[in-house]
């Protein structure tokens, strides 16, 4: 069957294509869904449970599946106290048939499961759905006409007729026969501890060799694992023995007896059962996700915005604004003069009252060291008015680099306008923008 959250995922498919009135709006839980991280199967589990938030769909199956599981334990209970009663009845006289009772043990028995094992052999394909919906069905589990009942119903025939079943019917054919072995065991157990057995065997075509040769291959399987078997003089004097046995060889064919059932009986049926488990869960049904109904939530799940904006703007470099300090100034053209001779008026009131100190232009290296050895005595802050055509090369930058690292109260830069194209600039700008932002060189 199909697990219990697949049980209810399919029970709301069922339900909401019958235009049922849940306690939550599907739609609105489906929408809600659509952005949580999860596999497709977990979120149609989650749909349907948040669905169900009353639990009202969750209870009817539990109450199916409960009466289903209440009826498979009510009969085992009955096989077993069948088989407890059925021995007890046979094991009334005090001298017993160890053969005959050994046949009606496990004759039967082992007819049906050699039967069972062939008939699985042949048989590899499905097994009629009508033998399990006519010995198991949910109709007369549970009662109700509302949507939700008749809903349940049909899920739970429809998994009656896959056919992974057939392993579900067989893994309880094996439980009752369990449940009766069971039975029969705790009566042999319950007799020999409170009544004293005498064991005979009787035959008129088998001879003593052929009886003795039968033991021992009866033996021989309980005997590996701890149980004793009669040996040659023990099967002779049991053969007519009467109630007068000795205890010894009683206790003898009593183990033989427990061990034959045990090994003969429920091993075998406790493997058959264990086989038909593991074929059942490997054959169990799963959620068909490829149903259109599935393929539709899961499909508006998936739905992306094709056009979506993934342009990423280019943030550019820009200088920092400079803070012009309140100590003395010093001003300085960069390689070219400047047709304003007080073009520095442009950085603020600061570098015109009082009138800052002017060095001029700075065009070759005994002008840069004597503006460094100026700095190195005096504590100003330097203003550097660059022109249109200086531009921010290894050469240039080397030369605001000692600037900044010389100059006490800092070094900020004026980019001089000229009557170039506007355009050129543009680009002239942003290059200084950029280069002064590597150094935190403020700009006027």
């Amino acid at each position: 069957m199909l697990s219990k959250q697949d049980q209810l995922t399919e029970l709301v498919r069922k339900l909401e294509t019958k235009n049922h009135v849940f306690s939550t709006d599907p739609l609105l839980i489906t929408e809600r869904l659509q952005n949580e991280a999860a596999t497709p199967l977990q979120k149609v589990h989650r749909r349907a449970e948040r669905i169900d938030s009353n639990g009202v769909l969750a209870s009817t199956l539990n109450k199916i599946d409960g009466r289903i599981k209440g009826i498979i334990s009510i009969m085992s209970v009955l096989w077993c106290i069948s088989g407890f009663l059925g021995l007890f009845t046979l094991l009334q006289a005090n001298v017993v048939n160890f053969f005959y009772v050994l046949v009606c043990l496990l004759g039967f028995h082992s007819l049906m499961l050699i039967g069972w094992l062939i008939f699985t052999i042949i048989n590899r394909g499905s097994q009629s759905p009508s033998i399990i919906t006519s010995f198991i069905n949910p109709k007369a589990l549970i009662r109700g006409k509302d949507d939700v009942t008749q809903a349940a119903v049909e899920l739970y025939d429809e998994q009656l007729h896959h056919t992974g079943m057939r392993w579900y019917l067989s893994r309880f054919s094996h439980q009752l026969w369990l449940a009766t072995l069971t039975g029969m065991l705790f009566a042999i157990i319950f007799l020999l501890i409170v009544r004293q057995y005498s064991f005979s065997w009787e035959s008129t075509l088998l001879s003593d060799q052929a009886l003795m040769n039968l033991t021992h291959w009866l033996g021989w399987l309980p005997s590996k694992v701890g149980f004793n078997v009669p040996d040659a003089d023990a099967i002779i004097q049991s053969r007519l023995a009467s109630q007068n046995m000795p205890l010894a060889i009683a206790r003898q064919w009593a183990s033989l007896l427990v061990g034959s059932l045990l090994m003969y009986g429920i091993v075998p049926r406790a493997i058959a059962w264990a086989f038909c488990a593991i074929m059942f869960n490997r054959k169990k049904m799963k959620l068909d996700l490829n149903q259109p109904y599935y393929q539709k939530i899961i499909n508006f799940w998936q739905r992306k915005v094709v056009d979506e904006d993934d342009f990423v703007e280019k943030v550019q470099p820009i200088a920092p604004k400079a803070k012009v300090t309140q100590g003395s100034k010093l001003v300085a053209l960069l390689e070219y003069k400047y047709s304003n001779p007080t073009w520095y008026h442009a950085a603020g009131e600061a570098f015109t009252t009082p009138a800052p100190t002017n060095f001029g232009v700075l065009d070759d290296r005994e002008d840069m060291d004597k503006l460094l050895e100026y700095l190195a005595n005096h504590d100003v802050q330097v203003l550097i008015g660059i022109h249109s055509k200086a531009l921010p090369d290894r050469g240039t930058m080397r030369k605001l680099d000692k600037l900044a690292t010389h100059a006490k109260q800092g070094v900020i830069v004026q980019l001089l306008e000229d009557n170039t194209a506007e355009a050129n600039n543009s680009l002239r700008r942003q290059q200084w923008q950029t280069a002064l932002a590597e150094r935190n060189i403020g700009l006027v």
